[in-house]
């Protein structure tokens, strides 16, 4: 692998929402981790873990005065990222999360691939899943709401 490519990795990663990021080709291995401004690169032989990207919350807005109360204990949980949406971490897996499932903070609910990685979509608060707004395999844009939870 060339290492000015390995510095565009590096780059783009300080500039993105994502913490961590680990990328085999071949046998060469490498595993960059976003530390406050800094990143870290290590080389590794196994990929150890996906990389996340931080959920980024939103609360739903209604003008009208019987949804204001359903719309304060609502969360939209949105895509920090642009990439494909897909709610199983394989395609014979089951779903991270179904409508009606419990989900606590910081529990993954999906996963978003962008350029080859794949992030993990963490909830931000405990709650219910109400809705589930996108279909598996779809692109989505950032900011684009991907869940709707209902606070516990």
């Amino acid at each position: 692998m060339d290492l000015k490519l390995v510095k565009k990795i590096i780059d783009l990663i300080a500039a993105s929402d994502v913490n961590e990021v680990a990328i085999e080709e071949g046998d060469f291995k490498i595993k960059v981790k976003k530390l406050s401004e800094t990143s870290q690169v290590s080389y590794t032989q196994p990929m150890i873990a996906q990389p996340t990207a931080p959920a980024v919350t939103h609360k739903t807005e209604s003008s009208n005065t019987a949804d204001l109360t359903t719309a304060a204990a609502a969360n939209t949980i949105e895509a920090p990222i642009v990439g494909t949406f897909y709610q199983a971490p394989s395609p014979d897996s089951d779903p991270f999360v179904k409508v009606g499932d419990k989900v606590q903070s910081g529990q993954t609910l999906c996963i978003i691939e962008a350029m080859k990685i794949m992030n993990e979509i963490e909830s931000d608060c405990s709650g219910t899943i109400t809705e589930i707004l996108v279909s598996d395999g779809t692109p989505v844009e950032f900011g684009q709401p991907l869940f709707s939870i209902s606070k516990d």
